[in-house]
């Protein structure tokens, strides 16, 4: 595994859990960061913190494209796997999309449901190709 890709699932642990804890992610990453023995990524935090500072765009893209999904009805770690995602697709411009992509499906792949990668590549896709007429802030 990829050291982005670690960060990638570091960063999805991190979101996942202050999702179920309702808690603030970035509190959640700078506790644990502040430990002496825990190792957070570059990485990670670049992850984290983007999401959180976009978090209002990207949960409004997500609310949009999940067709027939309610954000509070859709798995935590589809809902947070989906943030990561298109924070990569938009804010990223050294990730190649199709890497933004394949690297939320892995994620899926592994930690979701049977049904999940598909349903992250369709959202994901479809903002992709898309992404020139997004207007972000």
């Amino acid at each position: 595994m990829s050291a982005r890709s670690k960060s990638r699932k570091g960063a999805l642990d991190l979101l996942y859990e202050a999702d179920i804890r309702n808690q603030s992610a970035v509190a959640i990453h700078d506790e644990r960061k502040s430990g002496a023995d825990v190792l957070i990524r570059d990485y990670t935090s670049l992850l984290l913190r983007g999401v959180t500072d976009n978090r209002r765009k990207i949960d409004e893209l997500i609310s949009t494209y999940a067709e027939g999904w309610d954000m509070d009805r859709m798995p935590a770690v589809d809902r947070n796997i989906l943030r990561i995602g298109i924070f990569e697709l938009l804010w990223c411009h050294d990730i190649p999309d199709s890497v933004a992509i394949n690297e939320s499906l892995e994620l899926a792949k592994t930690l979701s449901t049977d049904e999940s990668a598909g349903y992250v590549n369709g959202i994901l896709g479809r903002i992709s190709s898309i992404k020139e007429d997004i207007v972000i802030s």
